[in-house]
């Protein structure tokens, strides 16, 4: 039964992964990112009320209303900091520092459950970030691009986004996960419109196309990964549920190969198959423990 929650959260993490290449697509028809940034939050927002219409509606209490409002800003954080990182460092530098949440996440775990992470989370994490290192390509040498503004940025974009895979699993988990994911959203929605202004709405850009990547930014972004995490994480855990968030780099790399036709070197490939064995690795004690139970009811 923990595989099948497991399995929600590493397709919500590949969701996420298929967002870059959205957002490249849309920045070469000559989309700034405050109008890419605050249509994917409007329309994901919209379309999880569309969702949220058909469930039967629950009351929600004041505590836990404001409680997932206030934990739905580390998604726009997440994405409002990469967006600042990118603007100041390399890009490979800048995936680099963010998937840095896989560590601070066993962290938080570790810390609030007051619980040293097992062997298998930490080699997990290892693998990880040495598969990172090659899948995000080359590192730029050090000069002027970098900038500790930047780094910090990165920083901040990981430890956010650290928080809302916490979050995910811990806050109010008494709510329907759909309400969950949409009083998350709404939470978002609101802090990232307040800092992006949708001026899109009147400045002709949804006619001239917005739209069309604004909606898979949105669904992928925001609706799918928000209501798997809200589904998955409280069932396998923050630390689990991070090492298998690190599912977003490999359908990144793909995707760019797949979509954008970029070059992708055989050392980004070993990173691509070292993040996908690590995430293997972490799921093969569940896996034994599945394995024996269905043994143990045949018996």
């Amino acid at each position: 039964m923990k595989l099948k929650y497991s399995l929600y959260v590493f397709i919500g993490a590949c969701s996420y992964g298929i967002l870059s290449t959205f957002v490249k697509l849309a920045y070469e028809q000559g989309f700034i990112h405050r109008e890419v940034i605050s249509s994917q939050f409007l329309v994901g927002w919209f379309l999880l009320l569309l969702l949220f219409l058909f469930i039967r509606k629950q009351k929600v209490s004041r505590k836990h209303f404001f409680l997932l409002l206030g934990a739905g800003t580390t998604t726009s954080l997440t994405g409002i900091f990469y967006y600042l990182a990118l603007e100041t460092i390399p890009a490979s530098l800048a995936i680099i520092l963010l998937f840095q949440f896989t560590w601070i996440g066993v962290f938080i775990e570790a810390v609030t459950d007051r619980k040293w992470p097992s062997k298998t989370k930490l080699i997990s994490i290892a693998i990880i970030l040495v598969g990172t290192l090659l899948a995000a390509g080359p590192l730029l040498q050090v000069t002027s691009e970098v900038t500790l503004t930047g780094l910090i940025y990165g920083l901040i974009a990981a430890f956010s986004f650290a928080w809302f895979i916490f979050l995910s699993g811990k806050v109010a988990l008494s709510v329907h996960p759909m309400t969950r994911s949409f009083l998350f959203i709404t939470g978002a929605m609101i802090l990232t419109l307040i800092l992006f202004p949708p001026t899109f709405i009147l400045s002709g850009a949804i006619q001239e196309g917005l739209w069309i990547y604004a909606l898979p930014l949105g669904f992928f972004g925001l609706v799918l990964p928000t209501i798997l995490f809200a589904v998955g994480v409280p069932k396998i855990g923050t630390g689990l549920g991070t090492i298998l968030g690190a599912a977003e780099l490999p359908t990144a790399v793909i995707m760019s190969v797949l979509v954008l036709k970029e070059y992708v070197s055989l050392l980004q490939w070993m990173g691509v198959l070292l993040i996908l064995m690590a995430i293997i690795y972490s799921q093969h004690q569940n896996l034994i423990t599945e394995l024996y139970k269905k043994k143990k009811l045949e018996t």
